[in-house]
């Protein structure tokens, strides 16, 4: 019998996929961040960010993400000889990551730019976050520990020129062998959670000035940072802030024992550890028995990246759906152009354009409060946590309906989706889960009621453009000036503030087929409860020839 040519039973042409989403410059391609930088005052980044830009959205870093993820850090408590050595080890591919993010100021330029330092480090961070949102913990830890370092002058001027050198340096060595460093934290002990002041670590003063720590610490993300920022209860004083440093002084190992490596849903390129201190030297930072007050300003630092990676996060999913749906034909159209997929996807747009803008609103304050302007400091206080919590909570529910959008190939760890779903919740809950936060934004409106005044003068900006984002304004600032603001109903206020100040930033600043609809359905209610359900008369066309990336 006759065999067919080999040919003809080939079963594998590829028809009808979509080709990779790479070698796109993810800077030149993002209409609403180009605006949004310019906007809030870091429009001399242009040139630069179009540079990283294309480095981070090309095809080889896009490897190197999913090697990074692929290949889980490993933890060395020994050499092969015996010593302890308490050491992680990582793919090639997260370093080469780690070097591409703070080789181009990550976690140094708002330390180091003449103006809009902040913003222009958002927009690095936003960048990264879309080829590997996983290293930018260990960099936005660095970033952050700049102002709480500034409580102690002397170690600010040690360490502070290792932190904005812009150079990575994996070895594992003492930092002044060393062309740059990086810092993270250790907070969170078993019994205590959120609830720092119930840290019982202890510290104990040495003959030299430092201290002795003792303790045990539940999560230590990026274990092999040159040094920590750490909490740890002082003798007659209560909770003191200490740097603890990988080595000491005379060169030789610190007592800071990694007992295990966290097993995390997401964000698996990064290791986390379960650490103890058994009488680690460590030098204070700040007076002591007021260690919350000092790191709560690392805090602050952190929740600002806590806000711009969620938008970034957002932006990765909705550019992969909108170019999947551009290139893939069902039922004799593309997917783009089927009314029921451009209203889930102009839905997804106008999620995505609102998270930027209010991201960077966020980041401008920072630079603001540096100014010392009084608008801007109290404002960044409220908003800061706000936005945080806000852009957490739709993250992930956005994510899941961009991957299904994908279909099938949307589901398989081949493409970054998994992974983008994975890494979605942890934001929420790094630096004060969704009560804690919102229970800060009560804090700061019973505390600074000049916070309050700053959001509704900045709301008020907005006025007289869009009947629902007025009446969103009066009845904000109705709550506001009647005091009404019961724990119980602390989500529901800082829904409220987060979505009207949204609402405002696209009113002032998008284009009308964007403001108009996010007014109509996410103030004036109408919209369904699920993505993809904008009520009449949305200008689909429109929102998507802003949001979508060049095809």
């Amino acid at each position: 019998m006759a065999r067919a040519p080999l040919a003809d039973l080939d079963t594998h042409t590829v028809a009808n996929q979509p080709p990779p989403f790479a070698d796109v410059n993810l800077y030149t391609s993002d209409v609403a961040l180009r605006h949004a930088i310019a906007r809030e005052g870091a429009a001399w980044m242009d040139e630069r960010l179009i540079r990283f830009g294309a480095r981070t959205g090309s095809a080889e870093v896009a490897d190197w993400a999913w090697r990074a993820n692929q290949a889980a850090p490993v933890l060395h408590t020994f050499d092969r000889f015996g010593h302890r050595i308490d050491e992680v080890d990582y793919h090639p591919a997260y370093h080469r990551l780690m070097d591409l993010g703070i080789g181009h100021g990550v976690s140094s330029l708002a330390w180091t730019a003449t103006s809009g330092g902040h913003v222009a480090h958002a927009a690095l961070l936003y960048l990264m976050a879309q080829a590997e949102a996983g290293v930018c913990c260990p960099m936005s830890m660095t970033y952050a520990a700049v102002p709480a370092l500034r409580h102690a002058p002397a170690l600010a001027e040690s360490w502070l020129p290792r932190i904005t050198a812009a150079a990575y340096d994996p070895a594992s060595a003492p930092p002044w062998e060393k062309a740059g460093a990086t810092l993270g934290m250790a907070m969170t002990e078993k019994q205590g959670g959120s609830d720092v002041r119930a840290n019982t670590t202890a510290a104990e003063p040495l003959d030299d000035g430092a201290y002795a720590l003792t303790g045990h610490k539940w999560f230590c993300s990026a274990p092999m940072s040159d040094a920590f920022l750490t909490l740890a209860q002082l003798p007659e004083a209560g909770p003191t802030c200490f740097l603890v440093p990988r080595w000491r002084p005379d060169g030789t190992r610190n007592a800071i024992r990694l007992m295990r490596l966290k097993d995390k849903l997401g964000d698996r390129a990064n290791a986390s550890a379960e650490i103890e201190y058994t009488g680690a030297w460590a030098e204070p930072v700040g007076e002591p028995g007021r260690g919350v007050r000092t790191i709560i300003e690392m805090v602050q630092h952190t929740r600002l990246d806590c806000t711009v990676a969620p938008a970034a996060l957002m932006r990765q999913a909705l550019a992969n759906a909108t170019w999947h749906a551009a290139h893939r034909t069902a039922f004799q159209r593309k997917l783009i152009d089927q009314p029921l997929m451009q209203q889930l996807l102009a839905d997804l747009a106008l999620e995505s354009e609102a998270a930027t803008a209010l991201a960077f609103r966020v980041a401008g304050s920072f630079d603001g409060h540096a100014a010392a302007a009084a608008h801007e400091t109290y404002l960044s206080r409220l908003i800061t946590p706000a936005a945080k919590y806000w852009l957490n909570k739709r993250l992930p529910g956005l994510v899941y309906e961009a991957m299904e959008a994908l279909g099938g190939n949307g589901y398989v760890e081949d493409g970054v989706m998994p992974r983008v779903y994975r890494q979605a919740p942890v934001n929420s809950i790094w630096e004060g889960s969704g009560n804690v936060i919102c229970l800060d934004v009560l804090r700061a409106l019973h505390r600074t009621p000049e916070a309050g005044e700053a959001l509704m003068a900045e709301l008020k900006a907005a006025r007289g453009a869009d009947a629902h984002l007025d009446a969103a304004i009066a009845g904000l600032g109705d709550t506001l000036a009647r005091r009404e603001l019961a724990e119980p109903q602390a989500r529901r206020l800082t829904e409220r503030i987060a979505l009207t100040l949204q609402g405002a930033l696209l009113v002032r600043h998008a284009p009308p087929a964007l403001a108009d609809a996010f007014c109509a359905n996410r103030l004036g209610g109408q919209s369904g409860l699920a993505f993809g359900t904008l009520g009449e008369g949305a200008d689909l066309d429109g929102i998507l020839a802003h949001s979508r990336p060049a095809v």
